[in-house]
């Protein structure tokens, strides 16, 4: 039976208390003006109304630019005017990837005046600790094979200092080589480091250090002869850690420092 009751008559509290009975009897939704099935499927699915005019064009694709890395390496070691610079353009680079897995940046030691500039490879597990270079056991044979020949990254006189770095800062997972991509893209860094400090001589430190600056490797054919790069004389030789797996080269190695210090002499 339909009901005579006005709802606009009712106050709230009213409203409230006949809604609240039909509820406590099991009502779960409003009943409609009309009887609805809601199992019977609708006949027909609706068209979708015809689109006039010119179709949509897709909006074309726009290239996504390529970042390279070695131009913006360049463009951030141009840009370095001290070492201090040099150094904040190298931690702020982030297109390589060993970045992100060192626990530091490895810059340099040494004294920047000093007449030799030593080039190492890239940075090992205690050097990675301490943010220096040549710090584990490979850097203790290279004090004792410098102080050797009175010289050192310590002493007081820059004429008997050297200064060194590393092709990386950073240091690669497991100590693996560094790649030719991350050589490349780092090499920026290295050549503004050495226009920077000026040194007279140059010693490369190993295979790695020869392939970043010679662009040659054959540690073995290169050490000992006197090479050009960075307008600077060039002295390659056998890195300290391989002189520690192979002793037998360490009197190639002492040749080659007194080699060096025949040539500083001359140069004097």
């Amino acid at each position: 039976m339909e009901s005579t009751l006005d709802p606009s008559a009712l106050d709230y509290h009213t409203a409230r208390a006949l809604l609240e009975w039909q509820v406590e009897l099991g009502a779960t939704e409003a009943i409609l003006d009309a009887p609805f099935n809601r199992y019977e499927a609708p006949k027909e699915a609706p068209k979708a109304k015809k689109k006039t005019g010119q179709p949509a064009q897709p909006m074309p694709l726009q290239p996504v630019p390529q970042i390279d890395p070695v131009a913006e390496a360049q463009v951030a070691a141009k840009a370095s005017k001290s070492l201090e610079e040099l150094q904040a353009a190298m931690a702020a680079f982030e297109h390589c990837q060993l970045k992100r897995g060192a626990r530091n940046l490895v810059f340099s030691d040494g004294n920047p005046a000093a007449r030799v500039m030593i080039i190492g490879e890239a940075p090992g597990r205690d050097e990675d600790r301490e943010g220096k270079p040549f710090v584990g056991r490979a850097g203790q044979l290279l004090d004792r094979m410098l102080a050797a020949i009175d010289m050192g990254r310590d002493v007081p006189l820059s004429k008997d200092a050297v200064y060194i770095t590393n092709v990386l800062p950073w240091r690669p997972p497991q100590n693996r080589d560094p790649k030719p991509e991350e050589i490349a893209m780092l090499r920026p860094f290295l050549e503004r480091h050495v226009e920077i400090v000026a040194p007279e001589v140059i010693v490369l430190m190993g295979n790695i250090s020869c392939a970043a600056v010679l662009g040659r490797r054959g540690i073995t054919r290169l050490r000992g002869n006197w090479q050009e790069a960075f307008n600077k004389p060039v002295m390659p030789m056998f890195h300290p850690a391989y002189l520690l797996r192979q002793p037998h080269a360490k009197r190639e190695a002492w040749a080659d420092l007194l080699s060096l210090k025949a040539k500083l002499e001359d140069m004097s």
